[in-house]
């Protein structure tokens, strides 16, 4: 769940363990539960949720387990989570922002800042680091979807900021207030996005070499690894082999 940026790129290449599945499914599972709560328990009434319950089908995610978060958000005594983000640089000094779900922001900030330390990072105050990335909205279409020009006019006259092609997919860029008005109007001439969430994207990326992209990897992944951290957007382009 942790955005597709070139982290996410990286773990998607690199395969995923089935330990690791449950822990995927309960981080989604949680953003369903908030998004079905906050909002209309209907996916087609509720933007957030439909592109929550879009997430957990990309993972493989049963429908039951989509079921079940949804119901817990009318359970009254569940527990209120909170949508908090942390700020921070790790080794090499490069920059982090980590999103989290939480109903206990003491615990995340202090897990945060207990890997963070322990591997040469810091956490930082809140607008430290977001200066350095763009949040956007990122839409990726297989091409075998649309055809270029519709994705492209179609992207352009609803407000998106860009739309580009890829190897194997259409990209589209919006402001992060457009994101959901323009995914609603594509949704109309394409059944299924490949991938599609608001991002941290950097504006200027620092390169490591394999030694601190391997020291680096190992602070996401323990990051990645906390309960309630649910994205992790870094500026480092990592050298991976």
């Amino acid at each position: 769940m942790a955005g597709h940026s070139h982290w996410a790129g990286i773990k998607h290449k690199k395969g995923r363990a089935d330990k690791e599945r449950s822990k995927i499914f309960s981080k989604i599972s949680r953003e369903i539960t908030v998004a079905a709560k906050l909002g209309d328990k209907d996916p087609n009434m509720n933007p957030r949720l439909r592109t929550a319950i879009q997430a957990a089908k990309q993972a493989n995610m049963p429908k039951d387990n989509i079921s079940r978060a949804i119901s817990k958000s009318e359970m009254s005594g569940d527990k209120n989570y909170e949508s908090l983000r942390y700020e921070g640089f790790g080794p090499s000094n490069v920059a982090l922002i980590i999103e989290t779900l939480t109903d206990n922001k003491n615990r995340s900030a202090s897990s945060i800042r207990t890997v963070l330390q322990k591997n040469g990072g810091r956490l930082g105050e809140t607008g430290s680091t977001s200066h350095m990335f763009s949040h956007c909205g990122v839409i990726h279409v297989e091409k075998g979807k649309i055809k270029e020009e519709e994705i492209f006019e179609t992207s352009i006259n609803v407000g998106a900021k860009d739309c580009v092609t890829l190897e194997n997919i259409f990209e589209v860029i919006t402001e992060k207030e457009d994101f959901y008005k323009v995914k609603i109007e594509l949704e109309k001439k394409i059944d299924s996005f490949r991938h599609s969430s608001i991002e941290w994207r950097p504006i200027n990326l620092v390169d490591l070499n394999k030694e601190q992209s391997n020291n680096l990897v190992e602070v996401l992944t323990s990051l990645e690894e906390l309960d309630d951290v649910q994205n992790i957007f870094t500026n480092a382009n990592l050298k991976i082999t």
